[in-house]
């Protein structure tokens, strides 16, 4: 069975530091990104499900991209994560964080027989994170 995988795009800051740690700490742990810092992250979504014979489609790309635009774009662009998220609160503003808050924030939004299957971020040229939900790569539905 197919997947069809859509990619997006946002920016948005964030900084690490842990409170409990003195500042040696978080700068041995976190470096130069113990200070404000930006990405121009990429976002890939994947959806399995069967195909639909009419459409030919496992999605609505239009369903997708408005749930993605109002559910995760509008929320995590231009935005310094940790500040300005409340989901956030307590967490450090990781890329592995930030494909569980995409997942929590998406998953009800993708209309069945479709799935949500897996969420990738990715940072920097050289770092991603992927995320296939709590069932790990078992999520489809049926």
């Amino acid at each position: 069975m197919p997947d069809i995988i859509k990619i997006y795009t946002f920016c948005a800051a964030h900084q690490y530091h842990n409170p409990v740690w003195d500042d040696e700490k978080n700068y041995m742990v976190f470096g130069d990104d113990v200070r404000v810092h930006g990405h121009n992250y990429e976002l890939k979504v994947t959806v399995g499900g069967p195909i639909d014979p009419g459409s030919g489609f496992i999605i609505n790309l239009a369903e997708l991209n408005k749930a993605v635009q109002d559910k995760i774009i509008a929320v995590l662009d231009h935005s310094q994560i940790e500040k300005d998220i409340p989901w956030f609160k307590g967490k450090q503003p990781s890329t592995e964080y930030l494909t569980i808050f995409i997942w929590d924030n998406l998953v009800e939004h993708i209309p069945p027989p479709a799935f949500l299957k897996r969420i990738r971020i990715k940072e920097t040229p050289t770092i991603y994170t992927e995320y296939f939900g709590p069932q790990g790569e078992n999520n489809d539905p049926r």
